[in-house]
């Protein structure tokens, strides 16, 4: 781990937030009793990340609603990430490919809607992040025609930083409590970024670094407090040294091994029926895997942590295929290892095939709650950290 003697930044002070009290939670893996603890600098959020915007095209997705954000916080939670695909606020002929002029082509109507389900989240107590899961140019999931590539090409990087300085000084007015500025969702290159399958790799590390500072300067251009959040390297899973100078949240991941969070999921497996069965602690494709080596896999994170750098999960769970024991053990498993060192998370997602509404799970009996189908057990793991 590099910057081992990085002196503390006071993410506190300059975001314009309080930090939560680190709550303490099952065993402590990493210190050897609680005053060793070094607090994190960024406020332990938990909750949900909205799929309102998730898709690049309108109308496959059921809108998040006054109960969705009352529930949340009605049960404690405080802290829900709005991943969005940029063709989602921007007008285009959806019938041909986007071109680079209709980026910048931005449907205030459209922007208008995102502000309105940020401040109705705001209203209830959620601080909101914001995030391009889809930017000019890059996406984790393939399916849609890009006119270049944000990791090659400083047309992409231009209309990149366009995009954040418009939702920038559209919050520039926001408190810094109500919203931050996740940049783009688990960045990676790919041979072929039509290929949803083919092979990625961690984005070189001054590349990223040059991005994430030129987009940190236009946010705060609009606002000084503002918090800004970069995801780990390589599809979110490690950290970014490159980046621990400047005053930027960095956040993981909770989806490792894969072999348990994504079971049967088809944008993982090209033959689902290949996947092997999951389940913890155990062997799963002929390796071991268990608490430690959760506790191994969040070693850096926890490293990048105790440098003063804010760290937080954004996203995390379990597809539902699944079963549900194996999930709910796995799964605690991560809670009870993050909790101590106050990194708080965001399940993907609240109602849907990772939540804990509606999630259509085949092996569990689901409490009825007001017409949807709760995951009670789930619900309980949650709420207990």
């Amino acid at each position: 781990m590099e910057n081992k003697n990085f002196k503390r930044r006071d993410f506190i002070k300059t975001a314009g937030v309080v930090a939560a009290g680190v709550g303490i939670a099952g065993s402590m893996p990493f210190c050897s009793s609680t005053e060793n603890l070094i607090e994190n600098s960024i406020p332990r959020w938990k909750g949900f990340n909205l799929l309102d915007y998730f898709s690049p095209r309108a109308g496959r997705r059921g809108g998040t609603t006054d109960d969705d954000l009352k529930w949340m916080a009605d049960w404690g939670f405080d802290f829900v990430r709005l991943p969005m695909a940029y063709p989602r606020f921007i007008n285009y002929d959806p019938s041909k490919d986007i071109t680079p002029d209709d980026v910048y082509n931005i449907n205030e109507e459209a922007v208008d809607k995102v502000q309105e389900l940020v401040e109705k989240a705001n209203s209830y107590g959620l601080h909101m992040s914001l995030n391009l899961h889809r930017a000019p140019g890059f996406c984790v999931n393939a399916g849609f025609n890009e006119p270049y590539n944000l990791w090659e090409d400083e047309e992409a990087q231009e209309a990149f930083y366009f995009h954040w300085g418009m939702w920038a000084e559209r919050f520039k007015n926001v408190t810094p409590g109500k919203i931050s500025f996740d940049l783009v969702n688990e960045p990676c290159t790919r041979e072929d970024m039509n290929d949803q399958f083919s092979k990625r790799a961690a984005i070189p590390g001054e590349l990223y670094r040059k991005v994430a500072k030129k987009s940190f300067e236009t946010i705060r251009s609009f606002n000084p407090g503002h918090m800004v959040v970069a995801d780990g390297n390589d599809v979110g899973g490690k950290v970014i040294p490159e980046i621990t100078d400047l005053e930027i949240a960095q956040s993981c991941r909770g989806y490792y091994p894969h072999y348990v969070s994504h079971y049967r999921a088809s944008w993982v497996w090209e033959n689902p029926d290949d996947a092997p069965m999951p389940s913890w602690p155990g062997t799963i494709d002929g390796q071991e895997f268990g608490r430690k080596t959760l506790e191994d896999f969040y070693q850096p994170w926890i490293d990048l942590k105790n440098q003063g750098v804010g760290v937080h999960c954004g996203e995390c769970g379990c597809y539902n295929q699944t079963p549900h024991e194996v999930f709910l053990a796995w799964f605690g498993d991560i809670l009870d290892i993050l909790t101590p060192h106050g990194i708080g998370y965001a399940l993907w997602n609240f109602r849907g095939d990772f939540g804990i509404m509606d999630s259509g799970r085949p092996d569990i009996e689901y409490e009825d709650w007001y017409g949807h189908k709760l995951d009670r057990k789930l619900l309980d793991l949650l709420m207990k950290y």
